[in-house]
C-alpha cells in the first residue's frame, strides 16, 4: 500500500501547483468579478456539493475509490482549462460548478485510501505529509508566478492546467475497497447516516471544523489580497509574501509531534485562538508587516489543525461505509460554509475590517464548540 501513498504524494503535490494562487482574487477581478460575486460563486458551489456529497459517497462505495479517484482527477484537469478560458462571471461560475461535482467525489476518498493504506496510528503523520506536499506544490509555483509571470494572469492559467495532468497517476494506484457485492450494496443509506450521526457530539466537531476551516479559507484565498493592497502592497511583494505563506504552510507534517507534546485538548485551544488573534489583527491594522504577520499566523495554525482534524474525523468513522459517511460529514461542513461565505463577502464589500472581525468572533465560537464536544468524547 505504500505505493498508493506515494502516488497520492506526487498527486496532491502536483494538483497543489497552482499558478494563480497568488492573485486569485486579482485575476477575477480582472476580469470584472467582483469581491461579492466571488464569494457568492463559492457559495453557490458550496450549496452544489452539499447536493452531490452522499451520491458521490454512496457511488465511491460501490464502484470503488480508485475509480472514483480516476474520473475526479480527469474531471480536475477540465475545470482548469475551463478558468483558463473564463472571462466573466458564467466562466468562473461555470468553472466552480465543475469543481463542486470534484470536491464532491474526492470528498472522503482521498483521505480513505490515506487511512487504510496508512493505518489509525501513522495515519496523522500520513495525512500531515500529504498537506504539506500540496503546500510545497504551491510553493513552487508561487516562486514561478513571482519570477517569471507577473502581471500575466492567463499565462498562470494555463500552466495550471499542465500540472493537472496529474490525473494521469491516478491510472496507476491500486484499489484499496473494492465494489462489494450486489447484495451488500443495496443497504440502505439510513443504516449509514444514523451509524455516522451516532457518534456522540459528532455534529458540534464538524460545525467547529468548518467554522476554523472556512476563516482560513477566506481569509488567506480571498481577503488577504484585498488586505494587502489597502497597505499599499504591489504585484511583486503579494507575490514574495504569498511563497513565504505557502512555505509556512509546510509546517503541517509536524502536526503530530505538535499535539504529542501539546496535548489534544490544549492543541485544539491553540488552534482556535491562534486564528482568532490573526482576524483581530488585521482587523485593526493597515501595516504591511503586521498584515503579512497575521496572515502567516493563519496558516500555520491551519497546517498544523488539518492533519489532526482529519485523524480524528476518521476515527469518528463507525461504518463499512466510509466514502459515504465522510460525505455525510462533508455536507455538514459545506453547510457551515455557505453562510459563513456570504457574510464575509457582503462585510468584506462594505468594509473589510467588519470581515476580519466577524472571524474572529467565528474562531472563538468554534473553540467553544470544541470545548463542549470534548466533554461528550474521550476522542481528544
Amino acid at each position: 500500500m505504500k505505493r498508493n501513498i506515494y502516488l497520492m504524494y506526487a498527486m496532491t503535490f502536483l494538483q497543489g501547483m497552482v499558478f494563480y494562487g497568488a492573485i486569485a482574487t486579482l485575476y477575477r477581478q480582472a476580469q470584472g468579478v467582483t469581491i461579492f460575486q466571488i464569494t457568492l460563486i463559492e457559495s453557490i458551489s458550496y450549496a452544489l456539493t452539499i447536493a452531490l456529497e452522499v451520491p458521490w459517497g454512496m457511488v465511491a462505495d460501490r464502484i470503488g475509490y480508485k475509480r472514483t479517484l480516476v474520473v475526479c482527477c480527469w474531471l480536475y484537469f477540465l475545470s482548469k482549462i475551463i478558468f483558463w478560458q473564463a472571462s466573466d462571471f458564467g466562466g468562473f461560475l461555470a468553472e466552480r460548478v465543475l469543481l463542486s461535482v470534484v470536491i464532491a467525489g474526492l470528498s472522503g476518498v482521498d483521505t480513505s485510501v490515506l487511512y487504510l493504506c496508512a493505518g489509525p496510528e501513522n495515519s496523522q503523520h500520513v495525512f500531515g505529509v500529504y498537506n504539506s506536499l500540496g503546500m510545497a506544490g504551491l510553493l513552487t509555483a508561487s516562486a514561478v508566478y513571482t519570477l517569471f509571470i507577473g502581471e500575466n494572469y492567463r499565462l498562470a492559467g494555463l500552466l495550471t492546467v499542465f500540472s493537472y495532468g496529474a490525473a494521469l497517476l491516478s491510472l496507476a494506484l491500486i484499489e484499496v475497497h473494492p465494489a462489494p457485492e450486489k447484495a451488500e450494496a443495496r443497504a440502505l443509506f439510513g443504516a449509514t447516516l444514523r451509524a455516522t450521526l451516532a457518534a456522540p457530539g459528532l455534529l458540534v466537531f464538524l460545525i467547529a471544523v468548518g467554522l476554523l476551516t472556512e476563516v482560513h479559507q477566506t481569509v488567506t484565498v480571498f481577503l488577504n489580497q484585498l488586505q494587502y493592497e489597502r497597505c499599499g502592497m504591489g504585484s511583486t511583494a503579494i507575490g514574495a509574501v504569498y511563497i513565504a505563506a505557502t512555505l509556512l504552510g509546510l509546517c503541517g507534517v509536524w502536526s503530530a509531534v505538535v499535539t504529542r507534546r501539546t496535548g489534544s485538548r490544549r492543541a485544539a485551544v491553540l488552534f482556535c485562538l491562534a486564528p482568532a488573534l490573526a482576524c483581530g489583527l488585521l482587523a485593526f491594522t493597515d501595516r504591511a508587516l503586521l498584515s503579512v504577520g497575521g496572515i502567516w499566523l493563519l496558516r500555520v495554525s491551519d497546517s498544523l489543525f488539518r492533519p489532526f482534524q482529519a485523524q480524528l474525523q476518521n476515527r469518528q468513522v463507525q461504518t463499512t461505509n466510509r466514502a459515504t459517511a465522510l460525505s455525510i460529514h462533508a455536507m455538514i461542513l459545506d453547510c457551515v460554509a455557505i453562510g459563513t461565505n456570504l457574510v464575509f463577502g457582503a462585510l468584506a464589500q462594505w468594509d473589510l475590517r467588519l470581515a476580519f472581525g466577524f472571524g474572529a468572533a467565528v474562531c472563538l465560537a468554534a473553540l467553544g464548540l470544541l470545548v463542549f464536544w470534548r466533554r461528550r468524547t474521550h476522542l481528544a
